[in-house]
């Protein structure tokens, strides 16, 4: 177990310095940070990378077996309806568990914290349900995501503006670290059940369409909802003067984020509970190693959490702020873009779908190649994000065009990279984006003067979006490459033939 967690450790090293290193160079040269807010943001950046450490190993020794024995053992159960109420429950009860969702909860008050979170929750609840019963039922995902997000874009219209960014927001907040390795896993076990050649690209997709929940529920709320217009909150940077101050400030942070961590184990520890009294899945050692994995996954997910929002949370917003006052704001789209690029890969849940992508395609996509995508496809979205800040310019004109080409493109690559990217879309959103991205860009949007509400929220949805296209793309490369191999392979087949033709022959003229 020590070499594992230092193998983690490693991982989580290489993920994190180099946003690390982005910041104190931004910090040296084009926006000097009070020295609080940089000690601040590398005592973040510490936690974070002991928090990933444990919550990585937590996740590959708990949530992983645990969803996919439930995901294996659904279908035996033969009873549509019991099917269906465990799934909407399993979908509820981690959507309120996620992190995320109070981070964007937060940022609305006028609107009810837990109205948001119960919405957004009985939106994933739902679809959940019917990702689950696409898989069971072999329906093809791509007609699914075509028909939903036809039905999003057409409500949209109909929702006040402000509601619109917020909608497609919580679409990705809601796929975090808590969400992502439990449903990743059910899929698995789920398509393990099958047993035929299309059972592993159906085993991702789950993800994708458990995105598209919340963004249909909170746009049903900004229609019926009428108590008041959405707001935000500013951030307030914590001017930090001394060690003291400092260190207080993660020491009431952190019982904050355990409490947060504990009221979304339980409800998930109970279920499991449950479950195993129930199917009797898991033997004796295995539920020990499971138990001892949620451990794991508390204590980093606890620290994790501690060091994103305490010490993350202020250097985005300041760093926003400062390159927005900087005299050269155009300067936001190219660094915004250089910290996408390396942001995402701190993110806890994209190790866990790049790993298990590798697993499913037996090495045939690469970790390295999935995250070569996830970066390149973060960094164009905050690029554009950037773009939006600065000119104001609708979300609609890069949501629509960007998803329509997204799923035109599932006509056209294999099945599987149909449901790794839009499941990518949601796994790369996660606290990572909230916590920094978000506030980066509130802090450029309020010095630039513009409406906080519409050009600043939507940037979750843009890093939601464009993996989509990215890693469909890596799949368009990795299908020429099959079909190179397979001419290759004919044409050796001929001159092989040849061969032992004209050693058979020469062995008739011996006899």
């Amino acid at each position: 177990m020590n070499k594992i967690l230092k193998e983690k450790l490693n991982e989580a090293l290489s993920s994190v310095i180099p946003i690390t290193l982005i910041v104190l160079l931004l910090s040296a040269t084009i926006t000097p940070m009070p020295v609080g807010t940089l000690v601040m943001f590398l005592v973040g950046a510490v936690l974070l990378i002991v928090g990933m450490a444990f919550f990585q190993l937590g996740t590959d020794v708990s949530m992983t077996p645990m969803g996919e024995g439930i995901g294996a053992q659904l279908p035996r159960t033969k009873n549509l309806f019991v099917v269906t109420g465990i799934t909407l429950l399993i979908g509820i009860l981690i959507t309120i568990a996620e992190p995320d969702l109070q981070v964007l909860a937060e940022q609305v008050p006028s609107i009810p914290n837990m109205l948001l979170i119960w919405t957004v929750a009985i939106g994933v609840g739902l679809f959940f349900v019917i990702a689950v019963l696409r898989t069971v039922l072999k329906i093809r995902l791509s007609l699914l995501l075509i028909v939903f997000y036809i039905v999003v874009f057409v409500l949209s219209i109909f929702v006040p503006n402000d509601f619109v960014s917020v909608a497609f927001d919580s679409g990705g907040v809601t796929t975090g670290p808590i969400t992502v390795p439990f449903i990743m896993a059910l899929g698995v076990g789920l398509a393990s059940i099958r047993g035929d050649r299309d059972a592993q690209d159906d085993s991702f997709g789950l993800v994708a369409l458990c995105s598209i929940g919340p963004i249909l529920a909170v746009l049903l709320l900004g229609i019926f909802y009428r108590n008041g217009d959405p707001s935000y909150t500013p951030i307030t940077v914590p001017d930090v003067t001394d060690t003291k101050e400092l260190a207080l400030l993660f020491v009431h942070g952190l019982p904050e984020y355990i409490h947060e961590v504990v009221s979304a184990l339980i409800p998930i520890i109970v279920f499991c509970v449950l479950f195993q009294f129930i199917f009797r899945r898991f033997h004796r050692m295995q539920l020990q190693k499971i138990g001892i994995g949620f451990i794991y996954t508390f204590v980093g997910l606890a620290l994790f959490l501690t060091g994103v929002n305490v010490g993350f949370m202020p250097a985005g917003h300041y760093l926003g702020q400062q390159l927005a006052k900087s005299g050269h704001s155009w300067v936001l789209v190219p660094l915004g873009m250089l910290i996408g690029y390396f942001l995402v890969t701190a993110e806890p849940a994209v190790h866990v779908l790049n790993r298990q992508v590798e697993n499913i395609t037996n090495g045939g996509i690469s970790q390295r190649a999935m995250m070569l995508s996830l970066s390149i496809g973060v960094a164009c979205s905050v690029g554009l994000a950037m773009l939006r800040v600065l000119t104001g310019i609708s979300i609609y004109w890069m949501l629509v065009p960007g998803y329509l080409a997204a799923l035109a493109l599932t006509f056209f690559v294999p099945k599987i990279f149909t449901g790794i990217a839009f499941d990518s879309g949601g796994v790369a959103s996660g606290p990572m984006t909230t916590t920094f991205l978000l506030p980066f860009s509130m802090g450029a949007c309020e010095a630039l003067g513009g409406n906080v509400l519409t050009d600043a929220f939507g940037i979750v949805a843009m890093v939601a979006m464009t993996p989509l296209l990215t890693i469909q793309a890596l799949g368009l490369i990795y299908q020429h490459k099959q079909k190179q191999k397979a001419e290759e392979t004919v044409q050796e087949l001929p001159a092989a033939d040849e061969d032992e033709i004209i050693v058979l022959e020469e062995d008739e003229t011996d006899d």
